[in-house]
């Protein structure tokens, strides 16, 4: 069974969602994100994707004290992304609770920085971010383009060790348009070792069972939890 990740996103403390990431399509979903990470774990995740979008837009953590109240409040695993740029990001995010981190800008910015890291803090305590537009990984909160493709950006890394993936599809985060499911099949026929966490584009349990049956290890999924979309009683 395909591991089932929901997400809470941050902006100013509150848990939101954007429109294939543009802050200017926001949308507030909770005032109280810590209420919700309760909430997912009284239903039964074992699980939480955090990512703080103040701190993907500035270049460095910001909502560490929301991450501490959802750590301490619940015994979920966390993993927590967005601003990661330093050790001192790092350990502050661990330091919260977090069990494991999520970086992308800096494995393309900094790759001898990432991979420091890797061997620093182990395989199992690291997520490579990947996230994609038009097949290029972009970063910085997705306001940068770049011209790393995919595939070999991946290759790059899992050579290097790297056993935990998320691979967002930009243009269909937060669109209910369904996952891109051929690009996490391709990526899973490259690299059948990785623990693949699928992302972006979820409308549906019909969705995440399309993901489940072409073998896709794990999903996030956010917009279609909160706006009803999903029954978790057919999931867990």
């Amino acid at each position: 069974m395909i591991e089932l990740i929901p997400a809470i996103d941050i902006i100013a403390g509150e848990c939101v969602r954007l429109t294939k990431g543009d802050y200017a399509k926001k949308t507030t979903y909770h005032t109280n994100p810590v209420e919700v990470a309760v909430e997912f774990e009284r239903l039964g995740f074992k699980r939480l994707h955090v990512v703080d979008l103040d701190g993907a837009k500035s270049k460095h953590i910001v909502n560490t004290e929301v991450l501490k109240s959802i750590t301490h409040s619940t015994n979920l695993i966390v993993d927590f992304g967005g601003g990661i740029k330093t050790d001192a990001d790092i350990e502050k995010a661990f330091e919260c609770g977090a069990s494991m981190v999520t970086i992308g800008s800096v494995a393309v910015t900094s790759p001898h920085l990432f991979a420091g890291w890797l061997e620093k803090y182990g395989a199992d305590k690291m997520i490579l971010g990947a996230d994609v537009r038009n097949g290029m990984v972009s970063i910085n909160g997705w306001k940068e383009d770049t011209q790393e493709a995919l595939l070999p950006f991946l290759k790059f890394y899992v050579e290097k060790g790297v056993k935990h993936v998320l691979c967002t599809d930009i243009s269909r985060d937060g669109t209910l348009t369904g996952p891109s499911t051929s690009l996490y099949t391709a990526v899973m026929k490259a690299y059948p070792s990785l623990h693949l966490i699928a992302s972006g584009g979820v409308s549906s349990n019909a969705d995440i069972e399309e993901l489940d049956r072409n073998g896709i290890p794990a999903v996030v999924f956010g917009k279609a939890f909160y706006e009803g979309r999903i029954d978790i009683n057919k999931l867990t």
